[in-house]
């Protein structure tokens, strides 16, 4: 069996993170490969004993490896990344929190050497992740790819944008805010949800528009289904403004047609069974641990 190991950087929580993957890798006789990220610290912490690693930085680097499973240590921003080395391979996502809250991260270090030894023995299903696929018009056209969400910005100054906003190619509406979102059910839980926006179920066949800040008092939040396409012109002071792709920030000019859709493919979450959405919502934001909460659980129990 072969892993692929992603981490943006090092530092004392990720260390002992990977000392421990690699000793409980070794003991299963589990072979990995690690991102180049890592190169300088495994040089640096002689302790790490792996003799002769392999680096990859690229999908296709990974395509011709072809791992099993790619596990994600970090926080919910790291395993954001590996979409971009994943892409459309299919394989696995599997992330190991040693950031903060940890909604898509949620296999603490604690639980990795049950979860290797789950992944070993095929003990685990996996949860579809609907991918966006945003394409910018204009003097240099790309394509990207997110989980969580694209949103919208202001930039350079205190005056608020305008978002003409079309949906399945018929006008939808015309924002004037600071911003505006595009999110995922996945990505519903993320910035979406510190701007009023509800939670989704992962599997929900839906799309989320989020405004940021709107001027207008009867613009929501509002779900979409997800074979809808959102596109975008947007207006304001200044030449340009910031577009970010879960956490990866790009600068866009105001001539730029935004087009939004869900992607052909998607993102394969690692899934342990006892764990649910639920179960996540209950951990990570405290639902249910109200104490007067506490005698209708027992009558579910």
């Amino acid at each position: 069996m072969l892993l692929a190991v992603y981490a943006r950087r090092l530092d004392d929580t990720e260390v002992n993170t990977l000392k421990q993957l690699i000793l409980h890798t070794h003991n299963r006789g589990i072979s990995l490969i690690f991102h180049k990220n890592l190169e300088p610290g495994l040089k640096t912490h002689k302790e790490i004993l792996i003799d002769k690693p392999v680096y990859f930085s690229t999908t296709k680097q990974l395509a011709g490896l072809m791992p099993q499973v790619f596990i994600s240590v970090g926080g919910d921003g790291t395993l954001l990344d590996s979409i971009l080395y994943v892409k459309d391979l299919g394989i696995p996502v599997l992330g190991i929190n040693t950031g903060r809250l940890g909604f898509l991260s949620n296999t603490s270090p604690g639980e990795l050497e049950t979860a290797i030894d789950q992944i070993a023995a095929s003990a685990y299903s996996l949860e579809p992740r609907t991918l966006l696929e945003t394409t910018v018009k204009g003097q240099n056209s790309y394509t990207t790819y997110s989980l969580n969400d694209v949103s919208l910005h202001k930039r350079d100054t205190s005056a608020m944008i305008t978002i003409h906003a079309s949906l399945n190619g018929a006008f939808f509406n015309t924002y004037w805010a600071d911003g505006l979102l595009v999110s995922t059910p996945t990505g519903s839980t993320a910035y979406s949800l510190s701007c009023g926006g509800p939670i989704l179920f992962p599997d929900a066949k839906s799309l989320l528009i989020t405004p940021v800040a709107p001027h207008n008092l009867n613009v929501r939040p509002i779900i979409v289904s997800d074979d809808s396409i959102v596109e975008m012109k947007i207006e304001g002071r200044g030449t340009n403004f910031l577009m970010a792709f879960d956490s990866r920030n790009k600068v866009v000019d105001y001539q730029c047609l935004i087009k939004i859709k869900k992607a052909h493919f998607v993102l394969n979450l690692v899934k342990f069974n006892e764990k649910t959405f639920v179960n996540t919502l209950q951990d990570k934001l405290n639902w249910g641990k109200d104490n007067r909460n506490l005698a209708e659980q027992n009558t579910y129990i």
